[in-house]
């Protein structure tokens, strides 16, 4: 799916009732143009015949934060204390925000639910999400709070050397917001939650978990205590080194500590681990089978998103049945693309993208 067939997706979810002329001049682009990609769209299956009948069928909810990336590269070795030569940019940002946005690229039907406030950043936040095809309509939107935003600074090889985050609007989703939601969480055939979210916030979830099967992203070894008492809730997990060093109690070094901490991990009733090892690659078991694989030959210019990047390829596979190294496999290609751009958030990442680059990597 093209960039453009996933902004004209996302408008249609909006108002699947909206003309062909309103939407062509809401794209910008010519009513023959706009004829160009519904059939583009009909062939691919997602659009059934007249009057924009979008195919129904199974939907990821992710659930978690949201923010501004503002985001400081130096030239050189960063110089603590000093000002640093370098470039600043900014962009749409967010752990569960940049899972949703690479989910919805690469053609899987996605729904974010989270918090941002209604302001500038809070609107480019929906309008960059929407643009590439996330359904933002249960998106909350606050007033009288601030967007999240997240200041991280980059030496000359792309590594980041710190951080702040301002996330206070995720604790105003709480469960007192979530409950009429109820029937929009319980339709989902996936749950992919990050930790920015509340402590009571998590333990709601999964406390209505029901049969759902629930995806989650570890983020930071403050954050990852949070999800202790429901472990044996979690069908995928994905912690780096530190993170699952939190968690299990003992240090994860060489290959053979590896099957070490996926037992443990299995054993707190974790069904899948994909164990992120930094530029070794990754270690991942399902309890049956595990293996390694090392990171892709990309060059790396900013490693923001690559593990977003990487949760949004394990989720697209398991909807699409792919077994646990396939899975890997591609999880690690979408990484590789997004290290190799500046902005947090590939805009070309596709299946096609991902498997054309395997293609290149042959195992």
């Amino acid at each position: 799916m093209t960039e453009r067939e996933q902004e004209i997706l996302a408008l249609l979810r909006q108002d699947p009732m909206i003309a062909q002329q309103d939407l062509a001049d809401r794209l910008g682009i010519s009513r023959s143009a706009l004829a160009s990609h519904i059939s583009s769209l009909m062939r691919q299956g997602y659009v059934q015949g007249r009057g924009y009948v979008l195919r129904e069928g199974p939907y990821a909810v992710v659930i978690g934060g949201a923010n501004m990336d503002i985001c400081g590269a130096s030239h050189d070795n960063l110089r603590i204390g000093d000002s640093n030569p370098g470039r600043v940019r900014t962009s749409a940002g967010g752990v569960g925000r940049n899972i949703a946005e690479n989910l919805a690229r690469l053609g899987t039907d996605t729904r974010l639910l989270t918090a941002v406030g209604n302001d500038q950043y809070g609107h480019h936040l929906l309008e960059v999400s929407q643009r590439a095809g996330v359904d933002v309509r249960q998106v909350l939107v606050l007033e009288g709070q601030s967007t999240s935003c997240y200041l991280s600074l980059h030496d000359g090889s792309g590594e980041m050397s710190c951080a702040v985050n301002d996330m206070g609007i995720i604790n105003e989703l709480t469960p007192a917001r979530l409950t009429p939601l109820s029937g929009f969480l319980g339709a989902a055939s996936l749950w992919v939650l990050d930790t920015n979210l509340a402590t009571h916030t998590l333990d709601w979830l999964f406390e209505r978990q029901g049969e759902h099967i629930i995806f989650v992203d570890t983020v930071s070894v403050a954050k990852v205590e949070k999800i202790r008492p429901w472990l044996h809730r979690i069908h995928t997990l994905k912690p780096n080194r530190s993170e699952a060093e939190q968690l299990c109690g003992f240090t994860i070094a060489g290959p053979d500590t590896w099957p070490m901490a996926a037992a443990w991990f299995h054993r707190a009733g974790v069904q899948r681990l994909f164990l992120s090892l930094g530029d070794q690659g990754v270690f991942y078991s399902d309890g049956e089978r595990q293996g390694h694989l090392p990171v892709l030959g990309s060059p790396v210019i900013n490693v923001t998103g690559g593990g977003d990047a990487f949760m949004a390829g394990l989720a697209h596979a398991w909807l699409l049945e792919q077994d646990v190294a396939d899975t890997t496999r591609f999880a690690l290609g979408c990484a590789a693309l997004t290290v190799n751009c500046s902005d947090t958030v590939f805009s070309g990442l596709s299946k096609a993208t991902v498997e054309r680059m395997l293609e290149e990597y042959p195992c």
